[in-house]
């Protein structure tokens, strides 16, 4: 088993997100992907992956947590402050809290069945694992029908042996 994890990224789940992204939307070209997080090893893996694909990836947050230097160098990522922003998001993707913030600081950043509600139809909610409801998404959140947790992250599987295909130069 392979996680490639690290303080800096998190490839394998992003990778994994997408192809499961794809495998239901048969596209990837010009989706727009709704990070909920704080600067943080998945948002970062996002923010990569907004690089090397034609899609975009804002991050809505409070300014305090947002990526300082990646706005520049990454023209398709963004940050906002605004949760309006997840709206038109094709893909919405939550991370735990920062250990420094107060319930009070991210109150409004909470995903809730309510947020996804205002969602248009057919987008995925793909919460990352850990989850702490009451904190980075409610209860309801998670058994909404756009929360498809469970069902992406089997695509972990595949993206791990991609992975280990292209170490080993497997074709």
């Amino acid at each position: 088993m392979i996680n490639a994890r690290t303080r800096h990224n998190h490839p394998c789940e992003t990778i994994g997100d997408l192809a499961f992204y794809f495998h239901r939307h048969r596209k990837l070209d010009g989706i727009k992907v709704g990070v909920v997080s704080p600067e943080s090893n998945i948002l970062q893996s996002w923010i990569e992956a907004s690089a090397a694909l034609p899609i975009t990836v804002v991050q809505v947050y409070p300014q305090k947590w947002h990526v300082k230097t990646a706005a520049k160098a990454y023209p398709r990522f963004s940050t906002s402050i605004d949760m309006g922003e997840l709206t038109d998001t094709d893909i919405l993707v939550t991370d735990c809290w920062p250990d420094d913030a107060t319930p009070a600081e991210l109150e409004g950043y909470r995903v809730t069945a309510a947020v996804l509600d205002r969602r248009r139809p057919g987008t995925e909610f793909i919460p990352c694992p850990p989850v702490s409801r009451g904190e980075e998404v409610s209860a309801d959140a998670m058994q909404h029908p756009s929360c498809r947790v469970a069902a992406a992250k089997a695509f972990l599987l595949h993206a791990q042996n991609a992975a280990l295909e292209w170490a080993f130069g497997v074709v």
